[in-house]
Parts: C-alpha cells; structure tokens; sequence
C-alpha cells in the first residue's frame, strides 16, 4: 500500500454551504479535507489526529474559533492553524497570532491565496517537526555516548516524559 502524502486539512465553519463548497475545491486540488460545523466537532476531529493544517472560522456559537486554536495548539503540537474570518479586527488578529494561529485570512477569501496559505503553513509544520526531530536525535547520541544500556533506557524515557 502507498503511503499517503496529502497534505490533511481540518476546515471548521459553522456556514455549512461555505464549508462543502470550501472542502470540495481543496478535495480537487488534492488535499485531503475533513470538515467540522462547529469548534467542539473540531476538538474531537482533531483527537482522532493527522491534521497538519486546520483552518478556523472565527466567529462560531458555542466554541468558538479562538477557543478552538487554543486548544489544538495545546494538544496538538505540531498543527499549523489559518484562521479565516468575515468580521476581522486587528484586535481577533493579534489575539489569535498570539494564541498561536499561523495566519489571519480573511472572508470573502481568495482561493488562490488560501491554497497558498496552506501550504506554507504546511512547510513551517514540517520544519518544525524536522528541528524537533533533530534535537531528539541529538539529544539522544549524547544520552548513548555516556549510559549504561538500562541507564540510557530511562534517560530515553524521561524524554519521552518531556516531550508530552
């Protein structure tokens, strides 16, 4: 079986239209979209993992969509967030970058500039990661140059500990 390269996207919007017709043109352009109509949706969707980009409606009732990138950011560590909004303020903008979200599009969006949004979320995600993964390895090399084969056993799982 081939493994699966597409980049996973959670779109969240309470605009059910908005979000089929949204999900569907990401669909075509190969990205492999799951869609949530409401923020606590998103949290469950998100639990079930794989996403590397969500992109976020602000505006929502009940969770709504800074609640939503709090809490991804917080248990997901990895997932780049765009949030998209038809009632921007620079007040929600400098809220949500700092709570985290990648980028602050706003509706009525520009495909194209949403398609490009995503994939340079998608590039900082796997940066990330990458650099992760580095200092994990480096930090490991040291652990083995100076252990015992069951002291480095428990060095590697207090660092899993920490990576939690």
């Amino acid at each position: 079986m081939e493994p699966d390269n597409t980049i996973k996207i959670l779109l969240v919007d309470d605009e059910v239209k908005f979000l089929k017709a949204i999900s569907d043109r990401l669909s075509l352009k190969g990205f492999t979209v799951t869609t949530a109509a409401n923020g606590d949706d998103a949290i469950l969707a998100a639990k079930k993992g794989g996403f590397d980009v969500a992109v976020v409606d602000l505006q929502m009732p009940g969770t709504d969509g800074a609640q939503v990138l709090k809490i991804l950011k917080q248990n997901h560590r990895f997932i780049e967030i765009i949030m998209l909004t038809g009632h921007a303020t620079v007040d929600s903008a400098v809220a949500c970058t700092r709570l985290g979200a990648f980028k602050y599009l706003e509706k009525p969006y520009d495909f194209d500039k949403l398609v490009a949004a995503l994939m340079e979320a998608y590039q900082a995600r796997m940066k990330k990661k990458f650099e992760s993964n580095q200092k994990r390895m480096d930090a490991i090399q040291k652990l083995s140059m100076h252990q015992s084969p069951l002291g480095l056993l428990k060095a590697l799982a207090r660092l899993d500990d920490d990576e939690k």
